[in-house]
């Protein structure tokens, strides 16, 4: 095969790895990796080393079932462990992803009030935007819009750049792990990884690779997308960390979310990297608020067996449309209500994440090495060791991640 049919392949196939990777990268993850900057400076920043492997295990093989039985997480979970199992984590999922929609209409409004425009403008412009696009568009329009809007994530890079970060220290904290045994650290730890492997992320890879109509004689290009969407989240991850660590950690300055960095970023970075920074979170919200909600209607139908995809219309697929519908309109009325439990929400959503993902895992590699579902394509012997020992270590970090986030809400 030449080179030039092989990146026309790719080209083709390319898009599901990595829009999902990246829109990982919404307003809540951007804030952790914003705060962990700030508070503990370059010395996180090992923690992404060890995250991008384990984030790479496991969207390889959630493609790799994507692809191979052209089905839905959802509609193989239904398919083999029941209706009723398959319902409850539906709804535990729908109430953790309706939080996690706030959390980036949340930095929707925020990073628009950043750049001077009200959120009672922009967050009815954005929610009927993003609204009007999926409901109106196809999967291919809507796949380009967001692969487009990928590239704004590199704003990150050059706000880390114009940071002047003394390289060599970055680079010496990022291959040498500088431990601290403190409650804030060991959250922050935990919160990497809670915030970059997230149950929504198995469901809408698995769901887009088998609208695509991706086969398994096209894995091998897939699984390329699937490696390289994971590496840039987390090479995004790193600039965040080290544009927040150069400028605020340096001046002391503790922050609690990510737009108060980039207000902060103004007198230390300059204007041009608070503008990236906050353009950047506008755009990452943006795409989270369209991903997150996508997500849930595609497993929530898959699971009851209805109608599924962007390319169907109202009529033809009326519950994948309104679950859509429900969670963009509810989710912005919310952020517009004077008091609105936003908090609440927000770690309502960190919680219940926090106990599927276990079950969502477990459920996964239980499928990919079923001989009858998978074929040839189940794990390999080492394979299975490395996805067991990166689950196993997930899930006791995510029991950590729950307890240090419900005890301090609760005090």
């Amino acid at each position: 095969m030449s080179r030039w049919k092989s990146i026309a392949i790719f080209l083709s196939i390319m898009g599901p790895g990595i829009i999902t990777a990246n829109i990982d990268n919404d307003a809540s993850g951007i804030t952790t990796y914003s705060v962990a900057g700030a508070r503990f400076g370059y010395t996180l920043l090992w923690t992404l080393i060890p995250t991008t492997i384990a984030l790479v295990v496991i969207q390889e093989m959630i493609a790799r079932m994507g692809a191979v039985t052209g089905k839905g997480l959802s509609d193989l979970i239904r398919e083999n462990y029941g209706v009723r199992a398959t319902f409850f984590m539906m709804i535990a999922l729908f109430v953790a992803n309706l939080g996690t929609t706030v959390a980036n209409f949340a930095g929707w409004a925020a990073s628009m009030e950043i750049l001077g425009i009200s959120k009672y403008v922009m967050i009815p412009t954005g929610a009927l935007a993003i609204w009007m696009l999926v409901t109106r568009g196809s999967y291919r329009f809507v796949e380009r819009i967001l692969l487009f809007a990928c590239l704004i994530y590199f704003g990150y890079v050059v706000s880390g750049i114009l940071a002047s970060p003394d390289w060599s220290m970055v680079f010496t904290k990022t291959i040498l792990p500088d431990i601290q045994l403190n409650s804030e650290y060991v959250y922050l730890c935990i919160a990497i990884i809670g915030t970059t492997i997230t149950p929504w992320m198995q469901f809408y890879l698995q769901s887009s690779i088998a609208e695509k109509g991706i086969k398994k004689k096209e894995y091998k290009v897939t699984r390329i997308d699937v490696i390289l969407g994971c590496s840039i989240t987390d090479i995004i991850a790193f600039f965040i960390i080290v544009t927040c660590a150069t400028t605020l950690f340096s001046q002391g300055i503790r922050i609690t979310d990510a737009s108060e960095a980039a207000y902060a970023l103004r007198p230390l970075a300059g204007n041009y990297a608070s503008i990236l920074f906050a353009v950047s979170l506008a755009n990452a919200s943006l795409l989270g608020a369209i991903i997150v909600p996508l997500a849930t209607s595609y497993y929530i139908c898959e699971a009851m067996g209805w109608e599924r995809g962007i390319n169907k219309t109202f009529k033809e697929a009326p519950q994948f449309m309104w679950i859509y519908t429900f969670i963009i309109a509810s989710s912005a009325i919310i952020i517009m209500l004077p008091g609105a439990p936003l908090v609440f929400l927000m770690v309502l959503s960190a919680v219940v994440n926090g106990v599927l993902l276990p079950f969502v895992l477990v459920y996964a590699i239980s499928l990919v090495n079923n001989k009858k579902l998978m074929g040839d394509y189940v794990n390999s012997t080492s394979y299975n060791y490395i996805s067991w020992g990166t689950i196993i270590i997930i899930i006791c970090l995510t029991t950590m991640f729950i307890i240090t986030t419900v005890i301090p809400f609760q005090s």
